[in-house]
């Protein structure tokens, strides 16, 4: 019997995954994958402006509302591994100490395929910075002499989901993935994040524009195939293929 198909997702704040990639999640749980979702922080700081708006609000108690938030949206995307490293946000801390336990994850997973965010992202300099962050533990993960004994790392492709402000990032997506038939668990999960519902719509409208450039890129009016929702992601490495 074949080994089980894992996947990696690293999420710089507890609701970035659920925007930006949670119909992939959803998706490959469905085909049989299991998806470990990593939060390196709760997005305490920067990203509960509508929790921190109420009176009595603190920090241990943003905390415990967004790790709410994300554990339910996980189980709306039938994920069952979801881990909070509590980094820190505005800035995201990691040190050493942080890094080798995403190098442990990592080796622990042996993911098929990794995700995280742009390389380049101004307005959020946490959400590059996991990026960076990732592929040095992938880097660090595939060197034999580090943890001699572990097993070490493939090379798992590293997809990077789309941010949001998608022209000033240059990030380009290489990818389309149709998430029309998991679109409802997408939805529940969005909904899950009450401290953010600015942002409920917009990733509607994300979804539902990405699924026309599926239906485009897959044949068009020439037979293209339908597509009501889809995702977009940019590929950091090489495919090697045996056919086009």
């Amino acid at each position: 019997m074949s080994e089980k198909k894992t996947a990696l997702v690293f999420s710089a704040h507890a609701a970035d995954f659920v925007w930006r990639c949670g119909g992939a999640i959803a998706l490959h749980q469905q085909k049989g994958y299991d998806v470990t979702i990593v939060c390196l922080s709760y997005g305490e700081r920067g990203e509960s402006a509508k929790l921190w708006k109420q009176e009595g609000c603190t920090l241990d108690g943003v905390k415990k509302a967004r790790r709410e938030e994300a554990e339910a949206a996980a189980k709306a995307l039938d994920a069952h591994d979801i881990r909070f490293l509590d980094l820190g946000d505005y800035p995201l801390d990691v040190d050493r100490e942080a890094k080798n336990t995403i190098v442990d994850i990592i080796r622990e997973v042996q993911p098929a395929f990794m995700m995280s965010h742009s390389a380049y992202d101004p307005y959020n300099t946490d959400h590059m910075g996991t990026t960076r962050i990732v592929l040095e533990c992938r880097m660090i993960a595939q060197a034999w002499g580090h943890n001699p004994g572990q097993k070490v790392l493939g090379a798992p492709q590293l997809y990077l989901f789309e941010p949001h402000q998608t022209e000033q990032m240059g990030w380009k997506p290489d990818v389309f993935l149709d998430i029309t038939e998991v679109w409802d668990k997408k939805r529940a999960a969005i909904e899950c994040m009450a401290g953010q519902q600015h942002l409920w719509d917009y990733y509607t409208n994300l979804a539902e524009n990405r699924a026309n450039h599926f239906r485009r890129n897959s044949g068009g009016q020439a037979g293209g195939r339908a597509s009501k929702y889809a995702e977009g992601f940019q590929s950091v490495f090489p495919r090697t293929v045996d056919e086009l």
